[in-house]
């Protein structure tokens, strides 16, 4: 049976990505009946102004309703959005980092549980169907050729499986991997418009991502210049927002502390520099591609 087949009520993480898109894609097209099918985008407010096009565009090309979340810091622990009302300026994730008193890092990464995994089951358990008894398939888009990931889901799915959902991973039990991704959205007439240079994709869903490589947050940094915003300008301040709350210094008050902060990388931005030489890895996130 093809991974993409429903078995009751089954909820698609949709991150607004190409990989997740083209796994709701693959949903979409090997289901007949996709009444027990939920779409959820949950956006941080630090989402790259293209990804929340390509979402909505997704949803209004393939017909299919998407429900967009988003982090509140009240009873309810979030609200429902829409295209229109997504909020744009960080404002789900500042409030976040405001509730915790301290900056997410590269080891306590809850940024991408509490503004994502945990918003989409507060609203899975709100609508009632997600609950001990009755357990949802969640696909999410790892893809085959990503293994650690997939060996990551897998333990978590042996030793601590969640009582509410079931972490599926179709594109990797489907053997994709990135090139059939990229193959796809080049037949598409549609695509998600994210900036690149020298052909590579320079931002990712989360404009500048601690969990980036240094170069590359730099590299952002330089083509960002001369904008009447710049989008370092919200990460400076909430590491200058984490010592002034808290009174924190060191690692607390950075979202890395084996770089410089986003205002330093910011006052170097003028520098010149060759953009991806000895290009440092990205650290892999759950919010996916």
């Amino acid at each position: 049976m093809s991974p993409y087949k429903m078995s009751g009520t089954t909820v698609v993480s949709f991150s607004g990505g190409r990989t997740s898109a083209f796994m709701l894609r693959q949903v979409l097209d090997n289901n007949a009946d996709l009444s027990d099918l939920i779409v959820t985008f949950a956006n941080t407010g630090k989402e790259h102004p293209a990804t929340l096009d390509f979402v909505q565009e997704c949803s209004v090309r393939w017909g299919v309703p998407i429900v967009w979340l988003e982090f509140r810091d009240d009873e309810r622990g979030f609200a429902i959005v829409d295209y229109e009302t997504a909020c744009r300026d960080g404002e789900p994730f500042e409030a976040l980092i405001r509730k915790r008193s301290y900056l997410p890092n590269p080891v306590t990464r809850f940024c991408t549980i509490d503004l994502k995994i945990r918003v989409i089951h507060k609203y899975l358990r709100m609508v009632g169907c997600s609950t001990e008894e009755t357990p949802v398939d969640m696909m999410t888009g790892i893809r085959a050729d990503e293994p650690r990931r997939v060996a990551k889901i897998r333990h978590r799915k042996t030793t601590s499986e969640s009582k509410h959902a079931t972490m599926v991973m179709p594109l990797a039990d489907a053997g994709v991997g990135v090139q059939d991704v990229t193959e796809f959205w080049k037949a598409e007439p549609f695509d998600l418009m994210l900036p690149t240079i020298n052909g590579r994709t320079l931002e990712g869903n989360c404009d500048l991502c601690f969990l980036k490589g240094a170069n590359q947050i730099y590299s952002i940094i330089a083509s960002d210049r001369g904008e009447p915003v710049r989008k370092a300008e919200w990460w400076a301040r909430m590491e200058r927002t984490a010592v002034a709350s808290s009174g924190i210094t060191g690692n607390g008050a950075l979202f890395r502390f084996d770089r410089p902060s986003y205002q330093q990388m910011l006052d170097y931005s003028d520098t010149q520099f060759d953009m991806f030489a000895d290009h440092d890895e990205a650290i892999a996130c759950f919010c996916g591609d």
